[in-house]
């Protein structure tokens, strides 16, 4: 197989379907409807919606039909952004939209070698403020533990944050190595008199109850809208990272990571990722959206969404008849048609008069 990529068996496969179908249904219970992009597009068009750079994440190829470049999708969420500008922009507002597919990666994560991914989740068009991002955190924390996540986290951060500070409250000439500084969190590159109040940012990293009013003498208006966010969320544990803007390039005021644990082993990476962004329209303008994406390759290598299989073997000699009655009460039967077939894999075999429970 080429690096990246596997195959799914049996019982992996049925529990990445299940899976997604756990997401899924948690989203359509809100009231977002499911849309379906294609895997490829054009290549320009996949980064145009979100302003996001995607050029070492494609996989190209020329369009054998046309010989335009096409892409194939590392991410949907810049489809459902594209959907909501096009085909759907004259349709009431807020828009609730929800996904599921693969998505493929040219080069692979640092924490995680698959370039062949799950994602599913779930895009709120038109607003992005406080009750949006609320709603879809209860929705996904609900799926996770819907899947069997347990110990579930979110861990907030502040995209714009820097940025603004940097042209406004605390000026600095040079934001890339402002920001570079920020991305190793290295205390010791933050030393100019410039670059010195940010060390607070650094500071704050931490359970958001303490963070916020730290945060709130710096930022007093965002403190005020992530107090209020935390608020909505008050079963479930918060952290806050203003500073983390790794696979935040496209999210404005704030993002968030969802993390836990499965099986009694907390998950090495994260389980799922979304924020507030921007979608971009064909004429410039820009409109309010937020998201979440869950990954689900990640719960089921937890070996999460593992149903124990209701079926039931039937011998060679067994009326047809009597299978379509199974199967019309739900169980899945699995005929006998040679002597090699044996009840591997079935949780209850046919006695000739009802399903028996295998030793």
């Amino acid at each position: 197989m080429p690096s990246g990529f596997r195959d799914r068996l049996p019982p992996a496969a049925e529990a990445a379907s299940f899976l997604t179908r756990t997401v899924v249904d948690a989203f359509a219970a809100r009231g977002y409807a499911r849309v379906s992009p294609p895997l490829a597009e054009h290549e320009a068009s996949l980064a145009r919606w979100l302003g996001k750079p995607l050029d070492a994440a494609l996989f190209r190829s020329p369009d054998p039909a046309t010989g335009e470049a096409l892409a194939l999708r590392p991410d949907i969420t810049g489809q459902i952004a594209r959907i909501a500008a096009t085909r759907l922009a004259d349709a009431p507002r807020p828009l609730r939209l929800a996904y599921a597919g693969p998505v493929l990666r040219a080069r692979a994560g640092q924490l995680d070698p698959a370039r062949e991914l799950t994602q599913a989740g779930a895009e709120l068009i038109g607003v992005d403020g406080v009750a949006a991002l609320a709603e879809l955190l209860t929705t996904a924390l609900e799926a996770l533990a819907a899947a069997g996540v347990e110990n579930l986290s979110v861990d907030l951060t502040t995209p714009d944050l820097v940025p603004e500070l940097a042209a406004g409250r605390w000026p600095v000439a040079d934001l890339p190595t402002l920001l570079a500084a920020l991305d190793g969190k290295d205390w010791g590159a933050l030393g100019s008199a410039e670059a010195r109040p940010y060390r607070q940012l650094l500071d704050l990293a931490g359970e958001a109850d303490l963070a916020l009013p730290k945060l709130g003498e710096i930022a007093p208006s965002l403190a005020i809208e992530l107090r209020a966010l935390v608020r909505a969320l008050p079963d479930v544990r918060i952290t806050l990272d203003p500073t983390e803007r790794h696979g935040f390039e496209y999210h404005s005021w704030v993002g968030f990571s969802l993390f836990g644990s499965a099986n009694g082993k907390p998950f090495a990476t994260e389980i799922g990722r979304g924020g507030a962004y921007r979608v971009r329209h064909l004429d410039g303008t820009e409109e309010r959206a937020a998201g979440v994406s869950l990954y689900v390759d990640t719960l089921v290598d937890a070996g999460l969404g593992m149903t124990s299989p209701r079926r039931v073997f039937l011998p060679t000699s067994t009326d047809p008849a009597i299978g379509a009655r199974l199967r019309a009460e739900g169980w899945a039967t699995v005929q006998g048609l040679c002597e090699m077939d044996s009840s591997e894999g079935c949780s209850h075999v046919w006695n000739g008069s009802a399903a028996v429970a295998k030793d």
